[in-house]
Parts: C-alpha cells; sequence; structure tokens
C-alpha cells in the first residue's frame, strides 16, 4: 500500500475473511435473550457497514423497548431464582476463565469480525485491544471469590455482633461504544458476572458484530439462561429503554458525555446506580528536558489509534517553546509516513472513521480550528476514495478557548499551543481548563516535574514519558469525564451494594 498523500487516492482493497467469519455473517443477526437467539418483536433489522468501504456487511435484529423488557425479564429470573444467583462465587470465576481460555483459542476470527466492523487494523487488534480483553477478564474472574464484608468491634464480647455485607446489586444495564466494541463488552460483562449480577448488553448499533460473536461463546459454555442477554438496537430505542427499565438496578455505559448526561436523567427515575466512562480533552505536556524522539513516537501512535477515536487519547499538546519547532516537525514527518487502509490488510496502520457522519463532524472541526487561526501543519484532508477516512492532523498554534481545543473531536487531530511557563501552578492551570479530566500524558526527566503534576492534573489515568499499567486498575475521570471507576477492584465493587446488620444477643 502507497502512503497517503494530497494527489492520489487510497488504493481499494477486497479483504479475503475466513470462512468461519464469512459463515458467522452469513446467519442472521439476532437477539440473544434468555440462552436463545431470536427475532426482535418488531420483526425490523439495521444495517452495519464496513467503514472502509461503506458497503453493507451484515443486517442485525433491531430490539426495541418491547425486546429490552423481555431481556430484562430473563435476567431478573436468573438473578433471583435461576441457577446464576446460587452458584457459588468460585464456580463463577471458572466459568469466566473458561471463558477466556475459549477466547483465546479464537483471536483470529474476532479480531477479522472486530476490524471489518469497526475498522481498527488487525496489528492494533492483536497487540492492544485483544490482548487488553483477556487479561482484563482473568483478573476479574481472579476477584468473584475475593468479594467480602466486615465485622465492627461495636459490643463488649458476648453483647452483640455487628457486620457488613456485600452484594451482587442485581440486573445491570450495559451499554457499550463503537470504537472497542469486544473489549467493552467483556469488560462489563465480566465485571458483572463476577461481582454475581446478570445483565442486559445493549451494543452499539454502528459496531455490534463482535459482541454477538461473544454471545455464541457463552452460548457454547452453557451460561446459565439469561444470565446475558444482547439486544442490539439504536440507541434512542433499545438503549434509552435500558436506561429507563424500572427492573434494572445499574447501568453501565461507555459514550460521550452528551448521551452519559440523557442516561442520567433516564436512571434518576428510579434511582439506579450509574457508572459513566465518557469523553475526554485530555492534554500531553512535554517539558524541554523530554526524549522528543520518544514522545513524538508516542504522541503519533496515540492520535492515530483507533483513528483517534479513543476517549483518552492526546489531543491538546502543549509543549515547551524551547523545543517546540523540533517537535513539531517530528510529529509532521512521522504523521505523513502514516499507511492508512482497510483494518484487514497487513500494511494499515490507520484505519477509516466509523461512519459519514463522523467523517464529516472532523472536517468540521479542522475548518474550525484554521477559521480560529489555527495553523494547518499536516494532514487535514479527507482521502479520495470509498470508506470513511482523512489524514491525520496537526493543527498548531491553537488557542485554548477554540472549540478545537475544547470539544472531543473524535478523529486523528491533534492540536498544538507552546507554554514558556516554569511554574508548574499556571501549566496545570492551562491542562485543566477543559470540562474533562479523564487523562493527561507527561514528558520529562524529572521526577519532581513528575510527582507535583501528578497532583496538580484533575484526570483520572496519567501516564509519564509513554508508561504503561496493569490493564485491570480503575479507569475512569473527573469532572464531565464521567463518574465512578471500571477494571480493578473498583470496577467490581461498583455492581455490588452494602448491607449493615446489627444483632444484640
Amino acid at each position: 500500500m502507497r502512503e497517503p498523500d494530497q494527489s492520489s487516492p487510497r488504493p481499494e482493497v477486497s479483504p479475503a475473511l475466513r470462512a468461519s467469519v464469512r459463515a458467522f455473517l452469513a446467519r442472521p443477526a439476532h437477539l440473544l435473550i434468555d440462552g436463545q437467539w431470536q427475532e426482535a418483536a418488531s420483526g425490523e433489522t439495521f444495517d452495519v457497514l464496513d467503514p472502509a468501504t461503506g458497503q453493507r456487511i451484515a443486517s442485525v435484529a433491531k430490539g426495541t423497548a418491547v425486546d429490552i423488557d423481555r431481556a430484562v425479564a430473563a435476567a431478573r429470573r436468573a438473578f433471583t431464582r435461576g441457577p446464576w444467583s446460587r452458584m457459588l462465587s468460585a464456580e463463577r470465576g471458572r466459568l469466566l476463565n473458561r471463558l477466556a481460555d475459549l477466547i483465546e483459542s479464537r483471536l483470529d476470527e474476532i479480531a477479522e469480525l472486530e476490524s471489518l466492523d469497526g475498522g481498527n487494523p488487525l496489528s492494533s487488534l492483536r497487540r492492544a485491544d485483544l490482548p487488553m480483553a483477556l487479561a482484563n477478564l482473568r483478573a476479574t474472574a481472579g476477584w468473584a471469590d475475593k468479594i467480602t464484608g466486615e465485622t465492627y468491634l461495636s459490643r463488649p464480647a458476648g453483647h452483640g455482633l455487628t457486620y457488613v455485607l456485600r452484594q451482587p446489586i442485581g440486573v445491570a444495564g450495559l451499554i457499550t461504544p463503537w470504537n472497542a466494541p469486544f473489549l467493552m463488552a467483556l469488560n462489563k460483562i465480566g465485571t458483572a458476572l463476577a461481582a454475581g449480577c446478570t445483565c442486559v448488553l445493549k451494543p452499539a448499533e454502528l459496531a455490534p458484530l463482535s459482541a454477538l460473536w461473544l454471545g455464541t461463546l457463552i452460548q457454547e459454555l452453557d451460561f446459565p439462561a439469561g444470565t446475558v442477554n444482547i439486544v442490539p438496537g439504536l440507541g434512542p430505542e433499545a438503549g434509552a429503554a435500558l436506561a429507563e427499565h424500572p427492573d434494572v438496578n445499574k447501568i453501565s455505559f461507555t459514550g460521550s458525555t452528551a448521551v452519559g448526561r440523557s442516561i442520567m436523567i433516564a436512571a434518576a427515575g428510579t434511582m439506579k446506580r450509574v457508572t459513566l466512562e465518557l469523553g475526554g480533552k485530555s492534554p500531553v505536556l512535554v517539558f524541554p528536558d523530554a526524549d522528543l524522539e520518544a514522545a513524538a513516537a508516542a504522541i503519533t501512535a496515540e492520535i492515530t489509534f483507533k483513528t483517534g477515536q479513543f476517549c483518552a487519547a492526546g489531543t491538546r499538546l502543549f509543549v515547551h517553546h524551547d523545543v517546540e519547532t523540533r517537535l513539531l516537525d517530528a510529529l509532521s514527518t512521522l504523521s505523513r509516513k502514516i499507511t492508512l487502509g482497510h483494518g484487514l490488510q497487513a500494511s494499515t496502520q490507520m484505519g477509516p472513521l466509523i461512519s459519514r457522519r463522523q467523517l464529516d463532524r472532523v472536517l468540521h472541526y479542522i475548518d474550525e480550528g484554521k477559521r480560529s487561526g489555527a495553523q494547518l501543519v499536516t494532514g487535514g484532508k479527507a482521502v479520495p476514495g470509498s470508506g470513511f477516512f482523512v489524514e491525520p492532523t496537526l493543527l498548531a498554534d491553537a488557542r485554548p478557548d477554540t472549540s478545537v481545543m475544547t470539544d472531543e473531536i473524535f478523529g486523528p487531530v491533534l492540536c498544538a499551543a507552546p507554554f514558556v511557563e516554569d511554574d508548574l501552578d499556571a501549566i496545570a492551570s492551562l491542562a485543566n481548563h477543559t470540562p474533562y479530566g479523564l487523562a493527561a500524558k507527561i514528558w520529562t526527566r524529572d521526577l519532581r516535574t513528575t510527582h507535583q503534576l501528578a497532583r496538580k492534573l484533575d484526570a483520572g489515568l496519567i501516564t509519564v514519558n509513554g508508561g504503561g499499567g496493569e490493564g485491570a486498575r480503575p479507569f475512569g475521570g473527573f469532572k464531565q469525564s464521567g463518574i465512578g471507576r471500571e477494571g480493578g477492584r473498583e470496577g467490581v465493587l461498583a455492581y455490588t451494594e452494602l448491607k449493615s446488620v446489627s444483632i444484640g444477643y
């Protein structure tokens, strides 16, 4: 594949698929309710498109409020009367580990389907999403038999006892995004089940196929009927019905802040517990002593990962004036070398945006940035040909109060601005000047700067010099980036309730 450029269209591809994936796509894509694949009550379907070509790849049953009601009823039966609520916690953990083993044996098939459905390159799915999904599921399975209460020293010995029970919350409604559909579906289902809950999953309508594939694996392992229900459908119909349903005890939603607000409003009617993992506009702070080569490579990789459709991506670059020119030159050079193409092509480094609507949104923001005075360093255009491709884009001298610096664009657009301050309070104030607070990135060799800034930044996830971490760590943000945490111990406990019991002898 050639590199994208200003004058030639991106080459078209017709990727080959494994026979098992072709067979899956050829079957009717139904709803999984009470352990059975069923048509939507309305009989209606919706089309799923390959974002790299714009062509239909499948038709999926369109669940509505009637189907959500059936799925919630099945989940409630499985929780209150079915074998799931009576199963030993260690057995739940073993079943989740068996699911992880089965997924691992099918990784190549899942990767192909996920790439076709969401546009992400096979290389990034095999390197990031799928290993992380497996690691998270196995870590979560380990928590299943480690959820405990407490005993208090309340009265003198022999006079009474006070203890605290921690119990599963009940039926969980899970709503996942289109940018990491398999990872998010598995994360939410695994956490809910480890805590002892049953669930109804509403996958994103733009990329629901890998969640349905997950449903076939869950069926293959004979999970108790009703434990996991999967109802694809449109957000305003199926998603809203799930958020409002009076017999759902908790909603876990990952997606935009705007939709997160509507979820909160819908959940308020019955005071559901909510976990919301929402948008971000994460700052990247590069100091003069940073390893600029490593920083440029990491920043480029992150802004092109998932074509920039990644809530924790560092999209606001604040670079010290002394090294601004060197860093921007390096970023421009690396961006121009990124190979665009179909996710199933081995050479592809960045795939398409998810839809025509998202492509139009990203191009609109690029134009807004230029009109507001930002300088286009590289990229900035849609790539000719079918599919929803845009060039990796770098805008320099962006003002902090302009839309490209305040709004979540959700595309491969990096907006840069210099800083000259040495005062860490002033630098942190610059980074925190956003309604979001999901992630922040620091590039410096100075430990004093690292530790002081880590305390000053409003962000739930901070990385320094590209440092990674365990996938099962708590994930979530400050301010309008959401409520609660997913992953790790905190993520599992979010699916439980506390109950205090005091006994007088």
